[in-house]
């Protein structure tokens, strides 16, 4: 019993030495290697930190693009989805707001051209990014309100557009507080 029982401490020790030290050590020096050195990637405008790269941000303004609802109000310590179902009568109601209001902005638009991903929420609460057909729906908006042309609209969503992994990988998707730092260093 003697035996096994130093056997059990001697392994406990490795293990605390090994996952609670060594690990996040590692773990941290390669934090140390990403953009923002572990911090999160900050993105800038005029020398001000105006988000990160990684985390949605609320855009409600009708001169910028709007990006995915969150259900957690772009928190990011709250990451999380709603855990409502598609079927839930409290999920179909927000989704139903959602329309509405963006139907109140957007006349031009109708309920079947909304993309799916302006809706409703990702699971994380905090995605950055929307479809390009999202971004494209909100031009006549945005024209209007900036005066500016549809055309010019259509060409930054073009740049900004970010392709498939490796051309294979998920969908294209655009960055919109990336579009929206752009878009108003766009003169009308």
């Amino acid at each position: 019993m003697k035996k096994n029982l130093l056997i059990s401490l001697k392994l406990t020790a490795a293990l605390i030495i090994v996952l609670a030290v060594l690990y996040p050590l590692f773990i941290a020096a390669v934090g140390r290697l990403t953009p923002g050195g572990g911090r999160g990637e900050t993105l800038s405008t005029n020398g001000k930190v105006v988000g990160y790269a990684r985390i949605g941000q609320k855009f409600t303004d009708d001169k910028y693009f709007w990006g995915r609802p969150s259900a957690v109000d772009y928190h990011a310590a709250g990451s999380a989805g709603s855990n409502k179902g598609p079927s839930n009568p409290d999920y179909l109601s927000v989704v139903a707001a959602r329309i509405d209001t963006f139907l109140v902005h957007n006349p031009a638009v109708t309920k079947e051209q909304i993309p799916a991903d302006l809706v409703t929420a990702s699971g994380s609460g905090l995605d950055p990014h929307i479809s390009p057909q999202a971004a494209r729906v909100q031009i006549a908006r945005i024209a209007h309100v900036r005066g500016m042309t549809p055309q010019i609209l259509e060409s930054l969503v073009d740049t900004y557009t970010e392709s498939p992994l490796l051309g294979l990988f998920g969908p294209a998707r655009v960055h919109v507080l990336r579009l929206n730092i752009a878009l108003d260093q766009l003169k009308p």
